[in-house]
C-alpha cells in the first residue's frame, strides 16, 4: 500500500531533505525512524528537495508497505523516536500511483526578515539593517507574475528540462516586527526563491530599480540577478494536492 507521511522540520542541524553520503539528512532520519519501527526498509520520495539550513513547516512523502493497522500509533511512536526538531503530523492512505513530487499541485515558501538585531529570530530569519521600501518590492514581485521563464533565477548547471513556473502568488507584508515574503507556484527551481529574494531585496535597497526586473527575466542570466539570501529565513510552508489522491 502507499501512504503519504506530512511532517516539518527545523533545518538548521541538516544538509537538506535528501538522502547524501557523510552527511545527515532529514530523509535518513525519517528512513531510519520508519524502518526501525516498521521492521522493514522504508525508502522516501519526497516533495521536493530542500538545501542545508532551509525550514519546512509542512512536508510531504510517500512510501510503501503493507497495511499499517494503526496510523495514529505510528505517528505517535514516530514523533517519540525522531529528534526534536522533526515533527510528524499525520499519515494517509492514498492511491496506489500517487507521487509525492509530481501530483503536487501547488507549493508555497516564506522568507523572514527582520530590520533589527532579535536574538530569538537568529536562526530563523536574515536580518537586514538597511531601510527597505516594501512598495517597491511589492511592485517588481507584482511584475514577476507576469512573466513563466525563471531561469535568471535558477541554480547554475541545474538539469531541468523546462524552467517555467506558473506563480500564484508574490507578495512582502509585515507581520509584527518580522517582514515575510510569500510565494506560491506550481514549482520551483533549485534556489529561485533565495534568488528571488535577494534580486528585490537590491531594489528595496535601491540599488537597483523595479523596471529592471524586465530586464533580469529577460536575460535568462543567473548572474543578472541578486544574491541568494541565507537559508535560514526560508520556509516551506505548504504543498497541495489534489483531493483524489486521498483514500
Amino acid at each position: 500500500m502507499r501512504y503519504f507521511v506530512q511532517f516539518s522540520y527545523f533545518g538548521t542541524a541538516y544538509h537538506g531533505w535528501q538522502k547524501q553520503p557523510n552527511a545527515i539528512t532529514v530523509q535518513s532520519v525519517l528512513e531510519d525512524a520508519f524502518s526501525k519501527l516498521l521492521s522493514r526498509k522504508i525508502e522516501l520520495t519526497g516533495a521536493g528537495r530542500t538545501d542545508a539550513g532551509v525550514h519546512a513547516r509542512q512536508m510531504y512523502a510517500h512510501f510503501d508497505t503493507t497495511m499499517i493497522e494503526d496510523l495514529k500509533t505510528l505517528v505517535f511512536r514516530l514523533n517519540a523516536f525522531v529528534p526534536h526538531d522533526i515533527a510528524v503530523q499525520y499519515i494517509h492512505t492514498v492511491q496506489d500511483n500517487a507521487h509525492a513530487r509530481f501530483d503536487a499541485i501547488a507549493r508555497t515558501y516564506e522568507y523572514w526578515l527582520v530590520q533589527q538585531k532579535d536574538p530569538f529570530l537568529s536562526a530563523a530569519a536574515h536580518l537586514v539593517k538597511h531601510p527597505l521600501d516594501v512598495d517597491k518590492m511589492n511592485k517588481a514581485a507584482a511584475i514577476l507574475m507576469t512573466y513563466h521563464d525563471f531561469e535568471c533565477f535558477s541554480k547554475s548547471n541545474t538539469d531541468v528540462k523546462t524552467y517555467r513556473c506558473d506563480l500564484q502568488a508574490a507578495h512582502w507584508e509585515w507581520q509584527g516586527t518580522t517582514l515575510v515574503f510569500t510565494i506560491t507556484a506550481d514549482r520551483f527551481l533549485r534556489n529561485m526563491v533565495r534568488a528571488v529574494v535577494g534580486t528585490l531585496l537590491e531594489i528595496g535597497l535601491g540599488k537597483t530599480t523595479v523596471a529592471e526586473i524586465h530586464t533580469i527575466v529577460a536575460s535568462k542570466d543567473r548572474s543578472k540577478a541578486g544574491a541568494s539570501v541565507p537559508a535560514k529565513g526560508l520556509y516551506l510552508t505548504s504543498v497541495s494536492y489534489p483531493k483524489s489522491l486521498f483514500k
